[in-house]
């Protein structure tokens, strides 16, 4: 055990990155009933870096309070957390505090159409690529509607069984077959705990959102850099692993 009177740069360190994560939690866990650590961590699970480093961190908030309330006085600890502890609640915050963005997710690139292109140019594409949405904008460049794989399979189920033709069918003609689709804009420096905000908000408002588009300031009039839906969470979750390692 450490000498009570000797300062413990170590404990000092778990302390200051302790602080660190706490005061990200107090800004990432919104509608806590508290902002005790362990309140936040409890309320939190919708975001993939608590639910990564959950375990971790109740461990380290048991340490942190036995610090804490036998700390003799400012800067003299009755005991030093291991320098491995230390460098590992470090890093976890430094994830923290440093996340990436949303690009880094995203599915990119992103193809967009406008409404006057012709619909067997897209079908093309899902046969090559298996691409399922397609951003659509009108003629000045201002994202209008999403158009889906189900979209286009309504649209499909309409037509006469004698035949169809598809030479001069447009993309604005499936409009009316395709459903409403919540989308919502980003600009491309938001991270990643944002957007899971995002989805958050969403599903409290009993909303689906199908798509969280990615542009340079977050607007529906510019071209969109990346795409995320609700599978790139998942990604969110193997990103945090990847980290933790």
């Amino acid at each position: 055990m450490q000498d009570i009177h000797t300062v413990t740069p170590l404990a000092e360190r778990f302390e200051t990155a302790f602080n660190r994560i706490h005061k990200c939690l107090m800004k990432l866990v919104r509608n806590a009933r508290s902002d005790s650590f362990k309140v936040l961590l409890d309320s939190g699970n919708s975001h993939a870096i608590i639910r990564t480093h959950r375990h971790d961190l109740y461990q380290y908030a048991k340490l942190r309070n036995a610090l804490v309330h036998e700390k003799i006085k400012e800067r003299y600890y009755i005991a030093e957390p291991n320098v491995d502890v230390v460098s590992h609640i470090e890093m976890i915050a430094e994830q923290f505090e440093q996340p990436p963005t949303v690009l880094s997710i995203a599915s990119s690139p992103v193809l967009y159409y406008k409404e006057d292109t012709p619909l067997k140019d897209i079908l093309k594409v899902v046969d090559r690529l298996s691409y399922t949405m397609f951003p659509i904008y009108d003629s000045t460049g201002v994202f209008k509607w999403l158009l889906t794989s189900e979209g286009i399979i309504r649209w499909l189920s309409k037509q006469p069984l004698s035949g169809i033709s598809i030479e001069d069918v447009r993309v604005h003609d499936l409009f009316v077959h395709e459903k409403k689709h919540e989308v919502v804009f980003v600009k491309k420096g938001t991270d990643i705990y944002e957007v899971e905000e995002v989805f958050e908000d969403a599903f409290l408002a009993q909303k689906k959102l199908e798509a969280v588009m990615i542009t340079e300031n977050g607007l529906a009039t510019e071209k969109p850099l990346g795409i995320i839906t609700s599978w790139n969470l998942v990604e969110i979750d193997a990103l945090e692993q990847q980290l933790q390692k």
